[in-house]
């Protein structure tokens, strides 16, 4: 006897998302399954593109289907309906910050290494430089061009090797002239490149917020659909000090924190190999353990990380001894948004009372 949707749907049931504790059917993941002929057409609420749990999880719904004498079309459909924003930059399924308590900890460098390092993965990625008064985006990813403008007259952003830039830099003076802009021409700029500039598709949006806690920090996250904040930090005491500030802005209007990137935690001698802590340590560890958010990263000190010296983002050098950390980073930052985005449509699956919806009013 040939297998129904609904057995189908029983077996689906038994494939858990291993980083929520629960299985993908009862979660609200299984948005329809149909059978045609010989062919199983399952529609995935995923909109995480490259998260590897997220492709774990399909690789075992195939399994599934495989055992079940059954050829596999997935597809992925996360909207509105399962509780996404499609009204503000409704062509990006992900908008990840990257933020820092303060200055100089090296936010930049995570940020364009990110985004650089989900397009390797085969993703569109777009980065929006917001840190206007130190717009250094463009000295990691230089683009190839100017931006551009539609008939519409919005802004099309220039690309870096896959990645579409937006930046304040492309309209400030050159050489070391200062960007002298006050808090509401700041907002201004801000404001433009999130209404006026034509991203177009994208899996990702890196946002390079400006550090600190101050207006346009909560501008952004007031407005933006944040999937979630990477905070990064240096281990010295000011920094983390700094850092929990600005997690506690997140936290206070309902931004989903990803975790901690931990940035010049130690510097390992080229000559001797030996590993220096000249920064301190445990500023990552010592978030983790009071906020419970997981440290992404511990990046070291490395002269890789220099723009001046090397020509694009150091993920994407295969010369680098620090590539494969970086790596890992964008694999975790990846596999965090899609842990969140699975449990915000699993919160939406379920009712008032936060029951799960039964798998048969799921399908």
């Amino acid at each position: 006897m040939a297998l129904t949707e609904t057995e189908l749907t029983e077996r689906l049931a038994t494939v858990e998302d291993p980083l929520n504790d629960d299985d993908i059917v009862s979660m609200g993941l299984v948005n329809d399954v149909s059978i045609e002929g010989e062919t199983a057409e399952i529609s995935l609420a995923f909109n995480t593109p490259y998260a590897p749990t997220e492709m774990d999880i399909g690789n075992e719904i195939r399994d599934v289907v495989e055992e079940a004498g059954l050829d596999h079309d997935l597809r992925a459909r996360a909207g509105e309906e399962q509780g996404f924003d499609e009204e503000v930059l409704p062509g990006v399924r992900n908008v990840i910050a990257v933020a820092s308590g303060k200055g100089g900890v090296g936010k930049t460098t995570v940020a364009a290494n990110l985004a650089a390092g989900l397009n390797d993965l085969g993703a569109r990625v777009g980065i929006l430089d917001a840190d206007v008064h130190g717009p250094n985006v463009p000295r990691i990813l230089p683009t190839e061009n100017e931006p551009g403008v539609t008939p519409n007259d919005e802004i099309v952003p220039p690309r870096s090797d896959g990645v579409m830039v937006m930046s304040a830099d492309h309209m400030m003076p050159d050489g070391d002239e200062p960007a002298v802009l006050r808090g509401p021409m700041v907002n201004n700029v801000m404001m433009k490149f999130i209404n006026e500039v034509e991203w177009g598709r994208l899996d990702y949006l890196v946002v390079d917020l400006p550090p600190g806690t101050g207006d346009a920090s909560l501008n952004l996250v007031q407005t933006l659909p944040l999937a979630g904040v990477v905070i990064v930090t240096t281990p010295q005491e000011m920094a983390v000090t700094d850092a929990r500030k600005g997690l506690r802005l997140f936290e206070k209007h309902d931004a989903p924190v990803l975790g901690v990137v931990e940035n010049m935690s130690a510097f390992q001698c080229p000559n001797c190999d030996d590993t220096h802590r000249v920064f301190g340590s445990g500023g990552g560890e010592s978030i983790h353990d009071d906020y419970d958010v997981p440290v992404l990263s511990e990046l070291p000190v490395h002269p890789d990380f220099d723009s001046e010296d090397h020509d694009g983002p150091t993920v994407r050098d295969d010369d680098s001894s620090v590539q494969s950390e970086l790596q890992d980073l964008v694999d975790s930052v990846a596999d965090r948004v899609g842990e969140v985005n699975r449990r915000k449509v699993a919160e939406d699956a379920g009712d008032d009372d936060g029951e799960r919806v039964p798998v048969e009013e799921a399908t």
